[in-house]
């Protein structure tokens, strides 16, 4: 493998090349920074790598087994991790929220949970950076949260008959809703065409419509002069006897390379982040990297993502259009017996995904035979409402280590999770308010699937060391020259889709890293 730093010691080492990893190496590159990126995953190429073809396209999500357990076990793969330069971004469905000013203080409002150790003020401008660096597209008004719009490009139009029937029902009840906001384009930028609605977002945008870092970040780090390697899994990150990050451990090919560097950013997402750490244990760290408060891998969320199908005497083609054309944020902070809260989304899906859900539909008796190929034959007909429903934090939801090993002679992942009771009634909550939208749509609702989405926590920030695991730019308390940039640092979940927080903390960490070597004090 040619390397352009074999032998050298550069600035920066960035595991993983996602939503974070990827602008933290276009900012720090573009900054002059020597920079390295490390990804598990390869580097695609939009227009030969992708396919209109669902199955095909599960490999853009980290495939690799994990263990699961916990009352409320994990589905892992696709819809929560992607594996490959660009990450998730390859594959999500482009919504582009931001967090509220609420979502930084449910201690302090709703008594549960913790505060961030930053407000929403803090990360305003990143958003507005962001947002504008990807031209993302979104309603005049928005008309929930801190940010009320313009958007850098106007709303997607037309929208779905899904979307429209959403639209419909909130209508009728007196539910407000807009046209999502989305990191798709409406319009030509930068020699990246507008979204023609072929609706294979999450199966990898092929005409380069939506954003990714694949296409836009990494390239642009590139250009300054960074280092993408790919199919390199990081083992370990090296600390030298001063307690200090001296470089990653990586395997490429079935061969043990190191990469030493300056500064360590781990930006691997919220399984592979802890298990790093955890696996990079030592004399001096006997129970992992950054871990002096035992934070590491506990806490971590997903976000609660049920779906509600209604069918309709009419066609509806769940398969035509983005995804995600209409969205309502009218129930994101709930009071009375359910705290907290939950966005909706009218949610296309393609026939595969159509058949594996509904089939998970019926509890103890799971749909099959007879009853699911008479639906799947009916598909065109249904609609579909999903949530993204808040859940809180508990230190009992945590990544660890199992004692099965991959082909490398790590650790794998094993990943324990069970829902709350305030997580439950929130679901219950979301669940009779999809089917009032259908009805009212005129539709019968007639599935509802269980689901998960997002991952996030299980390396907080927060201001005590004891208590969580960086500061607020991602440093590490404990290892001042070692960063952690990803969702594991979320100290809550929120209610809204987690892309653009990530992408505004990097890009925040990025400009506290500049400044810090600028004044020689990392």
């Amino acid at each position: 493998m040619k390397r352009k730093y074999e032998n050298e010691t550069v600035d920066v080492v960035i595991v993983g090349a996602g939503a974070a990893g990827g602008v933290l190496a276009k900012e720090l590159s573009e900054a002059g920074m020597r920079i390295v990126v490390l990804d598990a995953g390869p580097f695609r190429d939009p227009q030969h790598d992708f396919a209109s073809d669902e199955l095909a396209m599960k490999q853009l999500g980290w495939q690799d087994t994990r263990i699961v357990d916990g009352a409320d076990p994990l589905q892992m793969g696709h819809n929560n991790s992607g594996k490959g330069v660009g990450g998730g971004t390859v594959h999500f469905t482009g919504v582009f929220l931001r967090f509220h000013e609420t979502d930084f203080k449910s201690r302090t409002l709703d008594g549960v949970g913790e505060d961030w150790p930053i407000g929403y003020a803090d990360l305003a401008p990143y958003y507005d950076k962001v947002e504008k660096e990807i031209a993302v597209s979104g309603p005049k008004y928005f008309p929930w949260g801190s940010f009320h719009g313009p958007y850098p490009y106007p709303e997607r139009d037309p929208i779905s008959p899904n979307a429209q029937l959403f639209a419909k029902g909130c209508e009728k009840l007196g539910i407000r809703w807009v046209v999502s906001p989305l990191a798709i384009l409406s319009a030509p930028f930068e020699g990246r065409p507008p979204c023609i609605n072929r609706g294979f977002c999450t199966q990898g945008c092929m005409p380069n419509a939506k954003f990714s870092t694949l296409i836009v970040h990494i390239p642009k780090a590139i250009r300054a002069g960074a280092e993408v390697l790919p199919d390199c899994m990081v083992t370990q990150v090296n600390v030298g006897k001063d307690g200090r990050a001296t470089g990653v451990t990586f395997v490429h090919n079935g061969k043990t390379y190191e990469q030493r560097a300056k500064l360590v950013i781990i930006s691997a997402y919220v399984v592979e982040t802890p298990r790093l750490l955890l696996n990079s244990a030592n004399a001096q760290f006997p129970n992992g990297l950054a871990n002096s408060s035992g934070w590491v891998g506990k806490a971590f969320m997903t976000h609660s993502s049920n779906d509600v199908y209604a069918r309709f005497d009419h066609d509806v083609r769940l398969y035509k259009g983005t995804p995600v054309l209409a969205t309502t944020q009218d129930f994101y902070h709930l009071t009375g017996g359910v705290t907290r809260g939950y966005t909706l989304h009218a949610r296309g899906v393609r026939p595969l995904s159509f058949a594996q859900g509904i089939s998970k539909s019926g509890g103890s008796r799971p749909v099959w035979g007879t009853r699911l190929r008479e639906a799947v034959l009916d598909y065109n007909a249904y609609a579909r409402i999903t949530m993204v429903g808040e859940v809180l934090p508990d230190p009992g939801n945590t990544v660890t280590l199992s004692e099965c090993k991959d082909s490398n002679g790590m650790p794998l992942a094993k990943v324990t999770f069970s829902y709350g009771d305030n997580d439950k009634r929130l679901i219950d909550h979301a669940v009779s308010t999809m089917k009032d939208i259908l009805k009212a749509a005129g539709g019968r609702p007639e599935f509802v699937v269980p689901d998960t989405a997002h991952l996030m926590g299980g390396c907080r920030m927060g201001s005590d060391p004891e208590s969580s695991v960086v500061n607020s730019y991602g440093q590490t308390h404990d290892i001042p020259n070692l960063f952690i940039c990803d969702a594991s640092i979320f100290v809550t979940s929120g209610a809204g889709n987690p892309t653009n927080t990530v992408m505004a903390l990097a890009s925040r960490t990025a400009d506290y890293i500049k400044e810090k070597a600028n004044l020689r004090e990392l």
